[in-house]
């Protein structure tokens, strides 16, 4: 080959020829990519489709269109369904028709498909219900398009319809998927800000918080490290509405409160979530070992450990590692040891554990 002729590069299955080495341009490879999903995009089966057809009377209504759609397994079917039942005389979609079309496309993924119908739905305000606005709001968020989710919400609540005003349901949507996206402390806090203005909207459109919309307050504030704020909710919950906390709130709290070194907290919390009949998760008990261990308590760290392993709770290989190098730095490496045999020797670590700890235990005695 001559010394200047052109080289075939290969970017996602496509063989281009550039006499350079950097990489395509964003417009390029978003031309490619396009390409790609419009190649790999599933073909309608006609005979599926017809067969769905021929299942429809003459001149059949949204409820019926509804029953024959809900037997689809195919969602190519359902949308085609949906399009030629808008193309016959006569027809209307109601909430139903658009409802289960919106559910059987955001269920597989069809997200742009569904998005159509959903701007159908948004066009035509005599339509809508709260149910068909959730729907939307879930499979939104499930693709991760948060500002889409809201903007729904948004509409709901301009809605001068009282059915279409959101629910509990709604807010708990918004709060899960706000309070999923986790990351660093930092990230966490940006997204509390969104929820705590959320809550705040809740109460005063008169929307009684529950268990779930708490817990999710608790929940972001500990990932937020503002613990304070989460104890406020936690205390507030019985007494300003109504709903006591369950073993959810109990465990948010005892992991943030584990993360910022209060462990006499912690431990005071998991005394009076195991007096009222809840066991801590694994994530709780994993929390205080390391957390009592860290803080130099390896009585108590070796306590709670023998305590979630009477509760059948896992301990992590994390949480064995941490505990079994503060015995060594506080007491000694045989103190150490002998912790691991008896933790083998009960079945609670494999051989496969057991060696990685004790190669962990001899490498911190070298380094000291």
């Amino acid at each position: 080959m001559a010394r200047n002729a052109k080289k075939p590069v290969r970017f996602c299955g496509f063989s281009l020829y550039s006499s350079y080495s950097r990489p395509p341009t964003r417009a390029l490879r978003k031309r490619i990519s396009k390409r790609n999903r419009a190649a790999s995009k599933p073909v309608l089966d006609e005979s599926r489709f017809q067969n769905a057809v021929s299942q429809l009377l003459p001149r059949f209504s949204p409820e019926e269109l509804c029953n024959v759609i809900t037997m689809q397994n195919d969602p190519l079917v359902c949308l085609e369904l949906f399009n030629y039942a808008a193309q016959q005389p006569r027809f209307r979609h109601n909430v139903s028709s658009f409802h289960i079309t919106i559910k059987k496309l955001g269920a597989a993924g069809m997200y742009e498909e569904m998005d159509v119908i959903v701007n159908q739905v948004l066009a035509i305000r005599s339509i809508g219900s709260e149910a068909l606005y959730n729907t939307m709001i879930y499979y939104f968020t499930e693709a991760r398009k948060l500002n889409r989710a809201v903007n729904i919400f948004k509409h709901m609540r301009s809605n001068m319809k009282l059915s279409c005003r959101p629910s509990i349901r709604t807010y708990n949507l918004l709060f899960a998927a706000l309070v999923g996206r986790e990351g660093n402390s930092y990230v966490n806090h940006l997204y509390m800000q969104s929820i705590r203005g959320l809550f705040k909207l809740m109460v005063n459109d008169g929307v009684d918080p529950d268990i779930f919309s708490l817990n999710t307050m608790i929940k972001g504030y500990a990932l937020s490290l503002h613990l304070n704020e989460a104890l406020r909710i936690f205390h507030q919950m019985e007494v300003v509405y109504n709903c006591p906390p369950n073993s959810f709130s109990y465990d948010y709290l005892i992991h943030g409160l584990c993360a910022q070194g209060r462990t006499n907290n912690a431990r005071e919390l998991c005394g009076q979530m195991k007096e009222k009949g809840f066991v801590p998760s694994g994530k709780s008990y994993n929390s205080l070992v390391n957390a009592l261990a860290l803080g130099g308590d390896i009585d108590e760290a070796v306590k709670y450990l023998w305590e979630m392993i009477g509760e059948r709770r896992l301990a992590d290989f994390i949480t064995h590692r941490t505990l079994l190098g503060e015995i060594r730095r506080h007491r000694s490496s045989e103190d150490g040891m002998n912790l691991l045999k008896e933790l083998q020797a009960k079945g609670i670590v494999d051989g496969h554990t057991y060696r990685k700890l004790q190669n962990e235990l001899k490498d911190n005695f070298r380094r000291c």
